[in-house]
C-alpha cells in the first residue's frame, strides 16, 4: 500500500477559505491521473482539482460542503491498487444505469449553482454522461407540483410565492466588498461626457482589416483601457491604493475589466496594460469573457489590479456611480451610447454620447485630479490618432 494525500491547492492571500462542492468519486473508486476529483468553490472562482496519481480513492476526510484552507488534507489516493478497481470501473461506465451518473464539470458547476442533483439526470453524452445542456434542461422544465424544491418556499397569500436561498459563496464575498468598500473609502463620483464619433469613424474604418489581420474583433474595450491608462500616467494617484497612513503608489498599470457572469460580477486583470497593442487587449478580454462563462478563471487572473473599469452600457445603462474594488482607490463606469443634441460652436447638432463616471477615494485623490483625469480620457477618446501616435 502507497498513501498520497490530496490537499488543497495554495489559494491566493486574499482568499482564506474554500468549499469542496461535490466529490466525483466515492470511497473505493478507481482514479486517474489528471482526472478531477472535486471542485473547489472560493469567492472569486470555482477550482477543479485534479488526482496527481492514479490509484484508489481510498478514504474521504472532508464531505461536500465543508470549509477548508490552502494545502489542508481532504483525501487520500492508494497508488498500488489501481489494478484491483479498474475492472468494476470500466463495467460501471458500460452499464450507467447500476449506479451514478458521470457528470461533466461544466454541467456540475450548473447543477450546483442551481440546485440541481446532477446524478439523477439521464445524461445525453458518451456512456451516458450527463452534459450541461441535460442540466440546462432539467433548470428550464417546471418541477411538478409534489416534487420538494431545493429552498424553504412560503405562499402566505394565494400564489405569491416566497423563496429563500442561501448566497453563492461569490455573492457573498461580492457583498461583503462592497460594504468594505463604501465604509472603509470616502467615495465620490465625478461626470464627464465624450463624443465617440471619433472612435466609432476609426473603428468602422479599420475593423474587418483588424479581425482579418489578428483574428479577433475590434471592439470600444480596448480604446477606453488605452485612454485609461494614459490618464493613469499623467495622474499617478488614481493608479495608487491605500495602506493604513501609506498611499501605495504602483509603477505598473494592472486594468481590472468588469464582467458579468452567471455566477456574478468578476473582475479578471489585464496585466501591464500599458504594454499591450488594441489587438492584445481585444484578445485578452475574449478569453476572459469565454472563461467567465464556462467558470475557468483562475485565481491569478482576479487577483490584484490597480484600477478597473466597469461598462454598464453593455446592459443599457445610461449613468451610475460604480462603488470602488478596495484596495484600489478609483474605478471607471462607461455607459451605453447614444445620440444625443449637443451644442458644437453655437450650433444644436446630434452626437453619439457616452457618459463617464469616475469613483474616487476623496481621501487621496482630490475633485481637481479627478475631474482632471476623466477630461484626459475625454481627450483621448475624442482625438484618437493621437493615442495611436502617441502624441
Amino acid at each position: 500500500m502507497s498513501i498520497i494525500e490530496v490537499k488543497v491547492p495554495q489559494l491566493s492571500e486574499s482568499v482564506s477559505e474554500a468549499t469542496l462542492i461535490t466529490w466525483n468519486k466515492k470511497v473505493g473508486d478507481a482514479v486517474k491521473e489528471g482526472e478531477n476529483l472535486i471542485d473547489i468553490e472560493t469567492d472569486k472562482v470555482v477550482l477543479e482539482l485534479p488526482a496527481i496519481k492514479s490509484g484508489v480513492l481510498v478514504k474521504i476526510i472532508k464531505a461536500d460542503g465543508a470549509k477548508v484552507g490552502s494545502n489542508e488534507i481532504i483525501a487520500q489516493i492508494d497508488t498500488e491498487a489501481v489494478a484491483q478497481a479498474a475492472a468494476p470501473v470500466v463495467a460501471a461506465i458500460a452499464t450507467p444505469a447500476s449506479g451514478p451518473a458521470a457528470v461533466s464539470p461544466s454541467a456540475r458547476k450548473l447543477a450546483h449553482e442551481h440546485d440541481v442533483d446532477a446524478s439523477t439526470l439521464q445524461g445525453s453524452g458518451k456512456h451516458g454522461l450527463v452534459t450541461k445542456e441535460d442540466v440546462l434542461g432539467a433548470v428550464q422544465k417546471p418541477a411538478p407540483a409534489a416534487q420538494p424544491v431545493a429552498a424553504p418556499v412560503s405562499m402566505p397569500v394565494g400564489d405569491r410565492a416566497e423563496q429563500r436561498v442561501p448566497m453563492t459563496r461569490i455573492r457573498q464575498r461580492i457583498a461583503e466588498r462592497l460594504l468594505q468598500s463604501q465604509q472603509n473609502a470616502a467615495i465620490l463620483t465625478t461626470f464627464n461626457e465624450v463624443n465617440m464619433q471619433p472612435v466609432i469613424d476609426l473603428r468602422n474604418k479599420y475593423k474587418d482589416a483588424f479581425e482579418k489581420k489578428h483574428g479577433v474583433k475590434l471592439g470600444f474595450s480596448s480604446f477606453f483601457i488605452k485612454a485609461a491608462v494614459i490618464a493613469l500616467q499623467k495622474f499617478p494617484v488614481v493608479n495608487a491604493s491605500v495602506d493604513g497612513n501609506d498611499v501605495i503608489y504602483h509603477g505598473y498599470f494592472d486594468i481590472g475589466m468588469a464582467i458579468g457572469s452567471e455566477r456574478g460580477l468578476v473582475v479578471p486583470i489585464l496585466r501591464n496594460a500599458d504594454q499591450l497593442s488594441l489587438a492584445d487587449i481585444e484578445k485578452q478580454i475574449a478569453a476572459f469573457a469565454a472563461r467567465a462563462k464556462d467558470g475557468k478563471l483562475t485565481m491569478e487572473e482576479l487577483s490584484g489590479g490597480t484600477f478597473s473599469i466597469t461598462n454598464g452600457g453593455v446592459f443599457g445603462s445610461m449613468l451610475s456611480t460604480p462603488i470602488i474594488n478596495p484596495p484600489q482607490s478609483a474605478i471607471l463606469g462607461i455607459h451605453a451610447t447614444k445620440d444625443r443634441p449637443v451644442v458644437e460652436n453655437g450650433q444644436i447638432v446630434i452626437r453619439p454620447i457616452n457618459y463617464l463616471a469616475l469613483s474616487y477615494d476623496h481621501r487621496i485623490i482630490d475633485g481637481r485630479e479627478a475631474v482632471q483625469f476623466l477630461g484626459t480620457i475625454k481627450e483621448a477618446l475624442e482625438y484618437p490618432g493621437r493615442v495611436l501616435l502617441d502624441i
